[in-house]
């Protein structure tokens, strides 16, 4: 089930859910009640608080005896007997062992570990009376989501979110039609759409995916930040991201630490928390935006930490196409998968992101990739804070 966001596909899983936990028809066929049930999501925080408790959950559309929840057991118990286990796609080998009738996988677009966690959870889903799975999730073009939708056993469905207006805030699809409809974003997260590559991007998700492998020994590791240009809640957020320099002289992604909606000495302590987690040697920061501000709010948190300063004399583009074609000359891998990035990176175009969002994220990884292997060469010339 691929829907846009309100578009009703949590209730949907809770509502299959209880269904075969108490053999309600249609979904419990013949009045057959499912005993051992999985709960997979992105996390164990989202597995409660979405998919269990939350306001479309399974205990709150349980109109009659809502099952009971041990939270130090993380299990859902019906008085029927059946029981919901709560799994975390942090943690795939937790799936090796149990066994179940049925599974519900809740946005499993976004899951951290997605393929060994779905495989592991397929080898579970071995008890009568016939294992049966609900994958609802808005769509993103991972690879798990694609073998879904090539796999001749899942019929797909699709769940629009205008479909669910009436259970909507009055003004909420006018209000995020009118900013995003006809946009990538809009067909994705409204229309319940797979949407591909941009056809304009500089990177594509098969780039982005070969681009993930061993690193050697890391010589540098830098954080560059991109600060917003103003505190405001509306205002961008603060692109933080974390690369390094190996013995390869390859750059490798490390972490995306960016801030939403930040207040800029919330951005600057996560800046001075990443740069000492990672042992990094320089903060580079781009001041085209918040000029001398970037200094006094880095001074604020840590006065030891030396920053560079960068400004860009370059547009967006122009500054990113360099580091694009290090992608294809195979000279950036990320350590790990970072869905948040790596959707922006497939977004951005001549015209930036679809919407008109700022690509906070991209510009950050620019600064630190053109830091690392777009140099000069040599260490950076770098101001210590409070000297």
């Amino acid at each position: 089930m691929l829907g846009g966001r309100g578009s009703g596909k949590t209730r949907l899983g809770a509502e299959w859910v209880h269904a075969l936990a108490r053999g309600f028809p249609p979904f419990a066929e013949n009045g057959d009640r499912y005993r051992q049930i999985a709960l997979v999501g992105e996390t164990f925080a989202d597995v409660r608080e979405v998919m269990i408790e939350g306001p479309s959950g399974i205990r709150s559309i349980a109109r009659a005896e809502p099952p009971r929840y041990e939270p130090s057991r993380r299990r859902l118990l019906w008085t029927t007997g059946a029981v919901a286990q709560a799994f975390s796609s942090e943690d795939p080998d937790s799936l090796r062992g149990p066994q179940f009738a049925a599974a519900w996988s809740d946005e499993a677009a976004k899951w951290k570990n997605a393929e060994e966690t779905f495989d592991m959870l397929q080898f579970g889903l071995r008890l009568a009376p016939g294992p049966r799975q609900i994958v609802t999730s808005t769509p993103r073009p991972v690879p798990l989501v694609r073998r879904l939708m090539a796999d001749p056993n899942f019929e797909v469905t699709r769940m629009r979110t205008e479909e669910n207006a009436d259970n909507l805030a009055a003004g909420f699809i006018s209000a995020v039609r009118n900013r995003y409809g006809g946009t990538r974003l809009g067909r994705q997260e409204l229309d319940g759409e797979l949407v591909d590559d941009r056809p304009d991007a500089l990177w594509t998700r098969a780039a982005l995916e070969a681009a993930r492998g061993p690193r050697g020994e890391l010589r540098r590791i830098v954080v560059a930040v991109d600060p917003p240009a103003t505190s405001r809640r509306s205002s961008d957020a603060c692109g933080i991201v974390v690369a390094g320099r190996d013995e390869s002289d390859r750059a490798v992604i490390l972490a995306d630490a960016t801030l939403s909606a930040a207040r800029p000495q919330d951005w600057a302590r996560r800046v001075a928390a990443v740069y000492a987690a990672h042992e990094a040697d320089c903060v580079v920061a781009e001041v085209n935006q918040g000029g001398d501000m970037v200094a006094t709010v880095l001074r604020m948190i840590d006065p030891t930490l030396p920053v560079r300063e960068v400004r860009a004399s370059r547009g967006k583009w122009l500054r990113a196409e360099p580091v694009a074609a290090l992608y294809a000359q195979g000279r950036v891998i990320h350590a790990a998968p970072f869905l948040q990035l790596e959707d922006e990176m497939c977004d951005f175009g001549h015209d930036g992101l679809s919407g008109g969002r700022s690509p906070d994220r991209v510009d950050a990884l620019v600064w630190a990739v053109t830091e690392l292997l777009l140099g000069r060469g040599e260490e950076p010339r770098v101001r210590m804070m409070g000297r």
